[in-house]
């Protein structure tokens, strides 16, 4: 596919695969990534490894400038228990704690990324869907443990919001980011439960809802919405990707089925730290005050893009991050990344294509700096 083709034209997939399209739900054979017209296991940090190490990132959504002080110091005083095996019990009842739960109701994970391998290996699933665009690891996980899997590709027309009509009544898994990575958009907490099915997982990944003021639109503390399974992440807010720390919320027998196929130990005694110190009230009032600036952030940098005429953003917008759309893509990240700066490519998720780029949420003066190589990319890119 050329680098200049209109991103609604879908890649093609090799062999007897369907295409995806939007409203279609193309049933996929097992295998990985590239076997499926996308590379699933592509992922922003690719951007910025080895001498890519000193671009500005706009490529990773982890907030800058973390973890913060006393984070690093409770991490630093867990590495004293070293010798013993790791006890998550504090861990797991402070993050049911801090989410009005009991603990039966909590998996502690080496990231929320383990978690989809624990959905993909331990839950039964005749008909698994993913919910598309969105992070492709879950589809990648379910493919690595020989699903078929079915996309559910939304339209950009609809703002790449939940038509709840085009997930098959028969699907027994799905899965859906809310908010999304990497579209941004927010999907409503009851369209989400609306979902639900007798025999259905419904799998909610808010690996970014911390990052939402309010985290108004929730599934976490629901225990009334039928097999839901959400996702959540320490590693964004936290700057903790390194240490990978998440955790699973959803029912006791399920909680028990993913820990029976977990590795013994799987969570390290300074994660486990993490895990605990970010509950506390303190850190909880930090968080959202980060996420009241990231907000204010994210409109900062969505009022500097609108300046370009040829350049569209897709909102409104609620994670840390903004989806944009313009010619020449592909081209202009290669010149942004001469001038100083990493974005994310969009064409690995699929429902998008080589014309869409994300864009993680910085400080103005890092908008401010952005947008000068912004415009000088596209004006070299446009002759």
């Amino acid at each position: 596919m050329s680098a200049d083709a209109p991103a609604d034209v879908p890649r093609d997939v090799p062999g007897d695969v369907p295409r995806d399209v939007p409203g279609d739900v193309p049933r996929d054979v097992p295998g990985d990534g590239a076997a499926v017209g996308f590379d699933l296991r592509h992922h922003g940090d690719a951007e910025v490894r080895g001498a890519d190490a000193g671009l500005t990132d706009l490529a990773v959504n982890v907030r800058a400038g973390t973890p913060p002080g006393w984070l690093k110091a409770r991490i630093a005083a867990s590495l004293d228990g070293l010798a013993a095996y790791p006890d998550g019990r504090a861990a797991r009842e402070a993050v049911a704690a801090r989410h009005g739960l009991p603990a039966g109701r909590v998996l502690l994970t080496a990231g929320a990324a383990e978690a989809f391998v624990l959905i993909a290996r331990a839950l039964p699933a005749r008909r698994p869907v993913v919910v598309h665009p969105q992070f492709t690891e879950p589809e990648a996980a379910l493919r690595d443990a020989g699903h078929a899997v079915e996309r559910v590709v939304l339209d950009e027309r609809d703002g790449f919001r939940l038509a709840p009509e085009a997930v098959p009544d028969d699907a027994d898994l799905v899965v859906i980011g809310n908010p999304t990575n990497p579209t941004s958009v927010l999907h409503p907490a009851d369209a989400l439960a609306g979902l639900a099915r007798p025999g259905r997982t419904l799998v909610v990944d808010e690996a970014f809802m911390d990052a939402v003021p309010g985290e108004h639109e929730s599934l976490a503390a629901r225990t009334d919405v039928p097999g839901l399974v959400v996702l959540r992440s320490l590693t964004k807010t936290w700057g903790l990707a390194g240490l990978r720390i998440g955790y699973v919320l959803a029912g006791p027998d399920t909680i028990a089925e993913l820990e029976r196929v977990q590795p013994l130990w799987p969570v390290s005694t300074p994660a486990l730290a993490a895990a605990e110190a970010c509950c506390t009230p303190p850190a909880l009032a930090e968080a959202a005050r980060a996420a009241d600036r990231t907000a204010a952030d994210r409109a900062y940098l969505a009022g500097r893009l609108a300046e370009f005429a040829h350049l569209r953003v897709c909102g409104p917008a609620a994670g840390p991050f903004l989806l944009i759309r313009l010619p020449k893509a592909a081209a202009l990240r290669t010149r942004l990344r001469e001038l100083g700066f990493a974005v994310r490519r969009g064409d690995t998720f699929p429902g998008l294509g080589p014309d869409w780029l994300r864009l993680a949420v910085r400080d103005r003066l890092t908008t401010d700096r952005f947008v000068i190589a912004l415009s000088k990319a596209l004006s070299e890119t446009e002759d």
